[in-house]
């Protein structure tokens, strides 16, 4: 990517958490996030994929500073957003707003939607009416008839809640946002309307995304670059065709082929798919993080956490198979 286009640049950014005992003494440390760096262009769409307790979401509330990083840096707008102090970091706030999971959850019930969607506006000084003049605008970006604008969160669908959630975001006119497994709670036939609806809003708001999701097609469908993590760590990036098309890492391949597929007949990479847990991050394998669900996994693989390798331009893996066994793996 050319990162005199970046709007965002997270560099090496981790994050441990402590675990303690009874007596209040850490008992473990789990790394949630281990030197994760990425660029996201303007007004292009980054993914970030992988399975539940994979660091994705953990990483986005790191960007937000939802909860503090424990090192790297994430620059926007040529300011090191993790050296801001909290009321410097809240000037760049409104730039940067999240889409979480549970649309319900995150609206508040006791307000209605025209307030709810008008909420951040007020607090950041706009007066109670254009606050609610901004709210109906975007309201109607998202599809929410102005009849609606006087109900209440329950009174819903979820579909139509992540579009109220949608637009709550969108008031603040940011220039990024960020969507945290925004359609995995609802059904497919809704999942359809609210994934071209994030493509006609990036369009007509110039948006620049990171789009994260446990479903490897879905990222793949709506994003330029993919980043795929495992266990808190980056095993493969690079342009969404090319991840989906000529997939690199073991664990890549093992998410394509365990996703459900719509094409009859698709070619599967390989015949194999993933098998066990995911391990528990108290207490992850040594060397290569995937190598206790690998079927390619051998002895060095124990031994040595694996270096990232640009196999194609512009696209990464960190595999012990590559570059060294690059020609016969990709003939397999």
């Amino acid at each position: 990517m050319n990162s005199e286009a970046a709007i965002l640049e997270v560099n090496q950014v981790s994050k441990t958490f402590k675990t303690k005992n009874f007596a209040g003494k850490v008992k473990h440390v789990v790394s949630a996030v281990s030197d994760v760096s990425f660029t996201l262009p303007a007004r292009k769409t980054f993914g970030i994929v992988g399975e539940s307790g994979c660091g994705k979401s953990t990483l986005a509330r790191l960007i937000l500073r939802l909860i503090e990083s424990d090192g790297g840096a994430i620059h926007y707008k040529d300011r090191d957003l993790l050296k801001l102090s909290k009321s410097q970091f809240n000037d760049y706030r409104k730039d940067i707003q999240m889409v979480f999971q549970d649309p319900y959850s995150s609206l508040n019930p006791k307000m209605t939607l025209l307030d709810n969607v008008a909420f951040s506006l007020w607090v950041n000084g706009a007066s109670k009416a254009e606050g609610r003049k901004q709210a109906y605008r975007y309201l109607d970006a998202v599809g929410i008839p102005r009849s609606f604008a006087e109900r209440y969160p329950q009174m819903l669908s979820g579909g139509q809640r992540q579009r109220v959630a949608i637009a709550r975001a969108l008031v603040l006119e940011p220039k990024i946002l960020i969507a945290d497994e925004a359609v995995s709670a609802l059904d497919k036939s809704i999942q359809a309307q609210v994934l071209n609806l994030f493509r006609e809003l990036q369009q007509e708001f110039h948006l620049s995304m990171i789009f994260i999701s446990h479903d490897l097609n879905v990222v793949q469908m709506m994003s330029d670059e993919v980043m795929v993590m495992y266990l808190g760590m980056v095993v493969e990036q690079g342009p969404a065709d090319q991840i989906a098309n000529n997939p690199y890492h073991p664990y890549t391949q093992a998410l394509f082929n365990s996703a459900p597929s719509m094409e009859v007949g698709k070619r599967k990479l390989d015949d194999f798919r993933l098998i066990g847990e995911l391990p528990s991050p108290l207490n992850p394998p040594s060397g290569c993080r995937f190598r206790t669900r690998c079927p390619f996994a051998t002895e060095s693989c124990a031994s040595r956490m694996p270096q990232r390798v640009e196999v194609e331009p512009g696209h990464f893996v960190s595999c012990v198979l590559y570059p060294e066994v690059g020609s016969e793996r990709r003939a397999m």
